[in-house]
């Protein structure tokens, strides 16, 4: 099974609990996710089946874009509601205006310090690992890219948002730091993500649809068109002579595509075969084969 599979995750879940009930679902042990989500979080998991789990490399710095909920009034030691209060709280009653003047300031590319409860390595160990044993550590500040930070509702101590942030930006960081730069501390309540790349929310599936369609034999229903994916690279579809030497690893000429760098290769409309890149001229030589030649498969005849 080869497949792309969008999952709503619930908020409680891991994402990888999520993986393992998907590989449970569908009995496939080849499955991985694109960039993780808080237990507390909610929303857009992409799910990545069987050989297509090498196009994990080409989403290691994908867009996302989220909604949620800042609280106002005490900071947590998570960053979010599941964590412990490490400072006092205290009632505060905030406005619109003033909640995104300070907003303004996490805009664009700025240094941000990871959560301590984060994967964030320290000495190849993950830095939650180390805060749960309570041991001393240092994070460092990382360049992250926030590309919009609308406060779209302020009430009381919460103000909801919606993010559109580059790779590797902590949602909860804001919140913290929003807290700490306003003198009354603050965490993120929740979190949903709405897009990861080219997929959002309308394409999302819950664990108990998928076990549905699964059980009713429409599970490629619930599939991303293979079309879809990585929309920025071109694609062509393959006569079998050409399909055949991708497979087999050999070159192959595109001149109608000699000014890309990658190439999506098809078999057909709906079987994506290899990405391709160009080595020299109109010459290309599979990335990444995602399938294999058929007729060397299958057994011989006898």
């Amino acid at each position: 099974m080869n497949a792309v599979l969008i999952i709503d995750k619930p908020a409680g879940l891991t994402s990888h609990d999520v993986v393992n009930r998907v590989r449970r679902i569908l009995q496939e042990r080849s499955v991985g996710h694109l960039g993780t989500l808080d237990p507390l979080a909610t929303g857009v998991l992409p799910l990545v089946i069987g050989n297509l789990t090498r196009l994990a490399q080409f989403y290691t710095s994908s867009e996302k874009t989220y909604e949620g909920t800042i609280r106002f009034g005490f900071a947590t030691d998570t960053y979010d509601a599941e964590g412990e209060a490490t400072s006092v709280s205290q009632a505060v009653t905030l406005s619109v205006a003033e909640v995104r003047q300070f907003a303004i300031r996490f805009q664009g590319k700025i240094e941000q310090l990871p959560p301590p409860f984060s994967a964030k390595k320290i000495r190849g160990v993950p830095a939650y690992k180390l805060a749960r044993k309570h041991a001393e550590f240092e994070l460092k500040p990382v360049l992250v890219e926030i590309k919009q930070f609308e406060i779209t509702q302020v009430d009381n101590d919460r103000a909801t948002f919606r993010a559109r942030v580059a790779s590797g930006t902590y949602m909860r960081s804001v919140a913290h730091d929003m807290g700490q730069l306003m003198g009354c501390g603050a965490h993120l309540e929740s979190l949903r993500r709405t897009a990861v790349a080219e997929f959002e929310l309308m394409d999302a599936h819950t664990l108990e649809e998928l076990q549905a369609a699964n059980d009713s034999g429409r599970i490629e229903e619930l599939f991303i068109h293979p079309r879809k994916l990585l929309p920025q690279l071109p694609s062509i579809t393959a006569n079998e002579e050409m399909a055949a030497r991708i497979r087999a690893g050999r070159p192959v000429n595109m001149p109608e595509l000699s000014q890309s760098r990658l190439v999506k290769v098809f078999a057909g409309q709906r079987e994506l075969i290899a990405i391709a890149t160009r080595v020299a001229g109109t010459l290309f030589h599979a990335k990444i084969v995602l399938s294999a030649d058929k007729q060397l498969a299958q057994p011989e005849a006898r």
